[in-house]
């Protein structure tokens, strides 16, 4: 176990390096720069500004700076919140997403998991049917539509909800649900096919030939391998939807870190866009390295190498 978790470590320090590397460039190829929008400045003072933090040397010798800084901790002030380091951006918007994500794929597995379940045991029944159908429009229909609905009908029409901020828990409702809509209806899914495969496995015809109950077959034979898929794709929703869904944050006006992460990517911000880049796929990474160790804590049989 610990060889295979040093293991995963160095490919995700790897991950990470190859993660930055990329954006950095790929942030850097775009044309134009953080302060070329700022109209009301001189070009010296622009000038002034690429040579305070150093955007008018080359590229390559930005990156190499860019990099030792990293790796010692250094990720550098916001170039648009003059005098906010990055990583106090990062302390204190990742909380507010946090918070909005948990609930929100505590809500996915509370309702998916079961409703899988459901329509594994009713396949081919009118219950299984509304399920697939629910399941299915809950994937096709994008988050920018259900957070317009539920602005439009529930929070302007009827006014039972809050429409921005989150300032009491009513606050938190729509973004939550907005946020949990997709993984609900994908963990549906994904719980139904895995349950209807472990349904027809040998060992599940043995336990009910032995004359054990529908509910401990389920529960103690069933259930537990037909998990393990949820489990994977659980994995870097967890690390998504807690580092903040960009699009229900923005919708909602939440300080969080995702609508920080749209705000400085249309402000050419780009000392932010590399730390909540590199934040977010250090995030990921030991994610996927937990859901592993969770895989052998679910299923013994799986040996971690």
């Amino acid at each position: 176990m610990l060889k295979y978790i040093v293991k995963r470590l160095i490919i995700a320090l790897i991950t990470i390096f190859a993660v930055a590397t990329l954006t950095f460039f790929l942030m850097n190829a775009v044309p134009g720069g953080p302060f070329q929008a700022e109209k009301s400045i001189s070009a010296q003072a622009r000038a002034n500004l690429d040579a305070k933090y150093g955007l008018d040397k080359p590229l390559f010798q930005r990156y190499l700076t860019y990099m030792n800084d990293a790796l010692h901790g250094d990720f550098s002030e916001s170039l648009k919140q003059r005098g906010r380091s990055v990583i106090s951006i990062i302390t204190t918007k990742f909380p507010v997403s946090a918070r909005v994500g948990g609930m929100a794929v505590l809500l996915s597995l509370i309702i998916g998991v079961p409703l899988g379940c459901i329509a594994a045991l009713n396949r081919g029944k009118a219950l299984d049917n509304v399920i697939i159908v629910l399941a299915t429009c809950g994937i096709a229909i994008p988050g920018f539509v259900i957070c317009t609905l539920l602005l439009y009908f529930i929070g302007a029409k009827l006014q039972w909800l809050p429409t921005y901020g989150l300032s009491s828990w009513k606050h938190y409702i729509m973004p939550v649900i907005s946020i949990a809509v997709y993984p609900t209806a994908y963990i549906t899914r994904l719980m139904r096919s895995s349950m209807l495969d472990v349904l027809g496995q040998d060992y599940m015809r043995t336990a009910r030939a032995k004359g054990l109950s529908q509910s401990v077959s389920l529960f103690k034979h069933a259930l537990r391998n037909a998990v393990i898929p949820v489990v994977t794709y659980v994995g870097p929703m967890l690390a998504y939807t807690i580092t903040g869904s960009m699009i229900v944050e923005k919708i909602f006006t939440i300080p969080g870190l995702g609508s920080e992460f749209v705000s400085s990517a249309l402000n050419r911000d780009y000392t932010v866009i590399m730390g909540t880049t590199i934040f977010l796929a250090t995030l990921m990474v030991l994610v996927n390295v937990l859901v592993d160790i969770v895989y052998t804590i679910i299923d013994p049989r799986i040996k971690l190498k």
